[in-house]
Parts: C-alpha cells; sequence; structure tokens
C-alpha cells in the first residue's frame, strides 16, 4: 500500500483568496516604488574636476577651512529684496546649486545640529557676527532667511551644510553688499582678550596651553553672573554652547561643538563650563564667538587672541 497522497484541489473560495493575496502584494510593491526615495542627487554631483576643491569634512570633527580660496562643488549666490541697509532688517534669498547647476533643495540636505542650513554672516571688521537658518523658499534651492546687519560694508556669508547624498559637511560662501557706513574699527586690530562682559553676565574663553599653528588646543568656556546668580543656560541647536572661530581675513572659519554632548546632563548652574578642542592652521589674528542661549535669549561673546607659528 504506497504512501502517497493525492493533493484534493484547491476550491473556488481559496483560489480566489490566493489571488487577493497576490494581487494585494503586487500593489504594495508598486506603491513602494512610486515613494519619494528623497535626494535626486548622488555623490557624484557634489565632485569637482581639478585641485584646489574644499575637501568634505566629518560634522562629528570640524575643521578650521579656508573656504575663500578654495573651490566648493557648491555654488552660492545671494540677493537681498531691496536695498540692504546698516540697522534695518534685511530679507534675502540665498541659492544653492551643485556646481553642475542642480538646484539643492531641503530633501537633499541632512539635519545637522537641528537645522539643515546654518548661515554665518560677518562684516569686513568681524565686529559683527550672526548665525541665522535660512528656511526653504518657493522654488527647489531657494533658501529665505533675515537679519539686521549692525554696520555698513561688505559683509560675508559662510553656509555650512551637509548632503544627504555625501554624508559629509560642505561649505560655501559669498558675500552681501550692506549700504552705510563701515566699523571704523579694522579686523585685526582690535585688542587680544579672554574675557568679555555683557549685559550682566561674564565671559572667559581659556586655552589649554598657549595657542600655536597646526598644534590642537583645548579651550574652556566659561559663563557667570556678575551678581553671583545662577546662570540659565539652555540648549540652542542641540548643544548648550557653540564657537565659531573667523580669522581676521575672513577667509574661513571653524564651527566647533561642545565636548558636552549630553543634553540630559545639566551644567553647573552657577558656573557653567564647556570645552571644545580646536586646530588652528596658520599663525595671526583670530577672533572665536561664542553663542550661548541664556533663558530665552541667545548670547553672542567675541574673544580677540594671537596664534603663534
Amino acid at each position: 500500500m504506497s504512501g502517497h497522497k493525492e493533493r484534493r484541489p484547491l476550491g473556488p473560495a481559496e483560489r480566489r483568496g490566493i489571488l487577493a493575496l497576490s494581487l494585494g502584494a503586487f500593489a504594495l510593491f508598486v506603491v513602494v516604488r512610486l515613494l519619494p526615495t528623497g535626494t535626486n542627487l548622488s555623490h557624484m554631483d557634489f565632485r569637482v574636476q581639478g585641485g584646489n576643491v574644499i575637501e568634505f569634512c566629518d560634522p562629528a570633527n570640524p575643521q578650521f577651512l579656508p573656504v575663500v580660496s578654495v573651490r566648493s562643488p557648491v555654488t552660492l549666490a545671494v540677493r537681498a529684496t531691496g536695498a540692504a541697509r546698516a540697522g534695518d532688517p534685511v530679507e534675502a534669498t540665498l541659492v544653492l546649486t551643485t556646481f553642475s547647476g542642480k538646484p539643492i533643495a531641503p530633501e537633499d540636505l541632512q539635519v545637522v545640529q537641528t537645522r539643515r542650513i546654518h548661515l554665518l554672516i560677518v562684516d569686513p571688521s568681524l565686529d559683527d557676527y550672526q548665525h541665522v537658518h535660512p528656511e526653504p523658499g518657493r522654488r527647489p534651492g531657494e533658501w529665505v532667511f533675515r537679519f539686521r546687519p549692525r554696520f555698513g560694508g561688505v559683509y560675508r556669508l559662510f553656509a555650512d551644510f551637509t548632503p544627504v547624498a555625501t554624508n559629509r559637511g560642505l561649505y560655501s560662501e559669498t558675500e552681501l553688499a550692506v549700504q552705510g557706513p563701515e566699523n571704523p574699527v579694522a579686523a585685526g586690530t582690535q585688542t587680544p582678550n579672554w574675557a568679555f562682559e555683557k549685559e550682566g553676565y561674564a565671559f572667559s574663553l581659556s586655552p589649554s596651553s598657549p595657542v600655536r599653528a597646526r598644534v590642537p588646543v583645548t579651550l574652556t568656556l566659561s559663563i557667570r553672573r556678575t551678581d553671583g546668580g545662577p546662570v540659565p543656560v539652555a540648549p540652542v541647536m542641540g548643544a548648550y554652547a557653540h564657537l565659531v572661530a573667523f580669522d581676521a581675513a575672513r577667509s574661513g572659519f571653524a564651527h566647533i561643538h561642545p565636548d558636552q554632548t549630553d543634553l540630559s546632563k545639566a551644567p553647573d548652574p552657577v558656573r557653567p563650563r564647556f570645552t571644545f578642542r580646536v586646530t588652528i592652521p596658520g599663525a595671526g589674528r583670530y577672533v572665536v564667538w561664542s553663542q550661548v542661549d541664556l533663558g530665552g535669549g541667545e548670547a553672542y561673546a567675541p574673544f580677540w587672541f594671537d596664534v603663534a607659528p
């Protein structure tokens, strides 16, 4: 007697069930294929042939880069709505495109430190520094922002962003002419200082060793109230403090994040301290601007210093 068991033919209801499952799976496959996959740009859209090209950088390890003297894979242009005048709000639009002319839209950029684009704006004297975050405009590649320049002159705008296709930080720069009197103080003639007071707060920046070119150094930012009260530091852009360094010629910058990355660990309520690691590439006069949120209002403090050979 054979152990073979004949397979029972499928009934109409079973065949309809299998057909329904197959059609459902096929429909799901089609829907998934039609869903947007994010960026339409590839890694090659951010490659430029030839030398003297800015390199990609790890967002977790920012460097001081000579953005002005090297070519960027990204073209940055700016136009203001009306005349830009010192003391007045300026509404402007950035146009961000790849080297080949493709627009860079929101889906093409990663969110880094809570924003897709960090725009660092400085006047010729470097006494007016502002950090703003452009928002997507009406057309792909357009990013709108607003700022209020303190002085006249040609402001330099550095854009800091990370394309999805590269997962590495990129930078570009452009300029915007602002009408009005320029700051009579020339960049680099400011007195070196490791301390700054403003609106009842005392800021200090102390290096771990004398600052020398191409030698890593740790900078410690400390904040206290002049009356001895508590310092209500709050997170800003995913950290409790930020530093941005410029050279006197505005040839480049470094956007430096603190070593203290765990926001669940609140800083000292009376004398908060934050450490930053940086390597300055060349000798000369530099300024570091600190940025913190003190109880709902952002405060900036400049520190001028000399870097030895």
